[in-house]
């Protein structure tokens, strides 16, 4: 999932020390702006297409959506224009009337028109997923599109209504219909009304839309057509460049001639760039205490910080015994010392968690108020963990802990090698284990890819999970209460797959002290804000007290600058840390050092 991908930038780290530089390496340009994709590395070979996982546009660059979201803590609706000028949608966002930009051009110089937008939403359509689901019985589905004048599109929301309907729909990426229409064949949207419908024709019409799948992911434009503030002009293993687009309706805003993009093979690259002064801004990057004050020490490097709706836990696979025994996950929590964890770990890039929620800190003051202080905060514990080991029929035998058997208990627990913050979580969790008489190791996985197809395969009794991927209440508790737990929404109706079966590694029981934890979950789809609160009281209670997962620390975006060619930088907490650069530059807030 492209999404989960981009997430998990958030954690990617190389495991070395950087090589010492100073001074100000800079570009060596005055204008040029440089900086990192932290999503992706790049690869000189993709194609210059959006709809590529590596395809060789830059979101906020020269890739623009129709907004940019806020990422507000408790409201997923809130956005900044993009190529949307301005929008309205009815209460229950059952209709969303896009105004697009009046003076918008695409780099060629031709107009930004509705037919793009609704160019853009068919070919949304052949990947599937959020508001463009083919099947007209998913959960916040588009059912109409229509083009209402040059720079208005209107669309409309199937039957099973979603609240996060407005979000997916600005969250759309829009490309010139003059480069990518001719993707979509002549009958696409015939088509499409029929996959609508029930049988034979509607299915044969479903498999000829995703069926082009593909073919857009693999579409390579011979040149950037961008409506952005920048155009790619050459792209090369180590780098991308981009230049100013001239016909951006916005482009006195954009202090930058040019925009490099550095290439990067893990964090201790990026490290190093930092320590040479050679980046204007680098977005999260997981770094040391020692590795940091050396960044610190280059002329003009400064962090920024603010928050960051993700959180890291230790799940279990519950169909492992005794990890089905909400005894021993209450045991472990008790002996795990998160402060210490968060220490090792991630010191500059995270808080430890104030307990298992679910939900990120920051997220869970506006979520549920005073009522976390009514939850269990897990505080270190080794006499409550003893008493909770013995409740689940464990024996301790000479100081070590067995199964209620006698058989030995180890604890194995897995990560990715390439994140080191999280292995670094994992050896002290082991070794306050080992303290205490459990013994415990760390198994890594090469790459995160293999370590997410291994969980899912359920592989791995214990791994490291991201968790709380807010803003929407819906994706925060889908991460535990959803696929991987086996919780499936599919043509709009929650099925239930058993334990082990089509990626369900969590195995947790179907209901929790009565209660679907899956059901509700699928209910904060469609809940008011009113609902939603009392939903994720209720999913934080019972979180808190079966621990699928113990909730680690809460990411907190670190980010660095560097005012020696630019400023203008946002503020620690400004919600546009969570966005782009290049969405800086288009409010305004970039400027080259010594303008105005």
């Amino acid at each position: 999932m492209r999404r989960l991908a981009a997430i998990a930038a958030v954690a990617v780290i190389a495991t070395a020390t950087g090589t010492a530089c100073s001074g100000v390496g800079g570009s060596g340009d005055a204008g040029v702006y440089t900086t990192i994709d932290g999503a992706k590395q790049i690869d000189a070979t993709a194609p210059i297409n959006p709809f590529n996982p590596q395809g060789n546009t830059f979101l906020g660059y020269d890739a623009m959506s129709l907004a940019w979201p806020k990422n507000d803590p408790v409201d997923p609706n809130q956005f900044y224009p993009g190529i949307a000028q301005s929008w309205t949608t009815t209460p229950d966002q059952s209709e969303v009337v896009v105004h697009l930009q009046p003076n918008a051009k695409w780099s060629d110089g031709k107009p930004v028109t509705s037919q793009d937008v609704k160019t853009s939403i068919g070919l949304a359509y052949t990947q599937g997923g959020t508001a463009y689901a083919v099947d007209p019985k998913a959960a916040g589905a588009a059912a109409d599109v229509v083009v209402v004048d040059p720079h208005t599109v209107k669309v409309t929301q199937g039957a099973n209504k979603s609240n996060t309907f407005l979000r997916n729909v600005l969250s759309t990426v829009v490309v010139p219909a003059h480069v990518f229409g001719s993707l979509l064949p002549a009958d696409f949207w015939t088509q499409l009304k029929l996959a609508r419908g029930s049988g034979p024709a509607a299915e044969k019409a479903k498999a000829s839309i995703t069926g082009l799948a593909q073919k857009v992911i693999s579409f390579a434009p011979a040149k950037d057509v961008s409506a952005g503030p920048f155009v790619l002009e050459r792209v090369n293993p180590g780098e991308a460049l981009l230049v100013k687009n001239k016909h951006f309706w916005a482009s006195d805003k954009i202090a930058p001639n040019r925009v490099k993009v550095l290439n990067y093979t893990g964090n201790q690259q990026i490290w190093n760039y930092l320590i040479a002064g050679r980046l204007d801004s680098a977005p999260f990057t997981a770094v040391p205490s020692g590795v940091l004050n050396r960044i610190r020490q280059t002329d003009g490097n400064e962090v920024v910080k603010g928050f960051s709706p993700v959180a890291v836990s230790m799940a279990f696979n519950q169909t492992k015994a005794p990890y089905d025994n909400v005894h021993v996950r209450k045991a472990l929590a008790y002996l795990i010392d998160r402060s210490q964890v968060t220490k090792v770990a991630s010191p500059e890039g995270g808080t430890p968690s104030q307990t298992t929620t679910g939900i990120h800190a920051e997220a869970a003051k506006s979520w549920l108020g005073d009522s976390i202080n009514g939850l269990d905060q897990y505080k270190p514990d080794p006499a409550k963990a003893a008493q909770e080991l013995k409740a689940a029929g464990m024996k301790q035998v000479n100081g070590k802990w067995t199964m209620p058997d006698g058989s030995p208990w180890v604890v194995e627990l897995h990560v990715p090698a390439s994140f080191s913050d999280w292995v670094a979580a994992a050896k002290a969790i082991t070794s306050q284990l080992n303290d205490h008489g459990i013994q415990a190791s760390v198994l890594t996985s090469a790459d995160y890819t293999l370590y997410l197809d291994e969980l899912a395969a359920g592989k791995y009794d214990i791994g490291l999970w991201l968790m709380a991927l807010g803003p929407a209440p819906y994706n925060i508790y889908q991460r535990i209460y959803g696929a991987a737990n086996g919780w499936q929404l599919l043509a709009g109706n929650l099925t239930r797959v058993p334990p082990g079966k089509e990626g369900n590694w969590m195995g947790g029981p179907e209901t929790l002290d009565g209660v679907n934890p899956g059901a509700l979950t699928n209910e904060l789809n469609a809940a008011t804000p009113a609902q939603q609160k009392q939903i994720v009281g209720t999913l934080a209670r019972l979180t808190n007290q079966n621990l699928p997962v113990i909730q680690l620390y809460d990411y907190v975006n670190t980010q660095f600058v560097n005012d020696t060619r630019f400023t203008g930088w946002p503020p620690n907490d400004s919600d546009v840390l969570r966005l782009p650069a290049g969405v800086w530059m288009q409010l305004g807030l970039i400027k080259e050092q010594g303008t105005r």
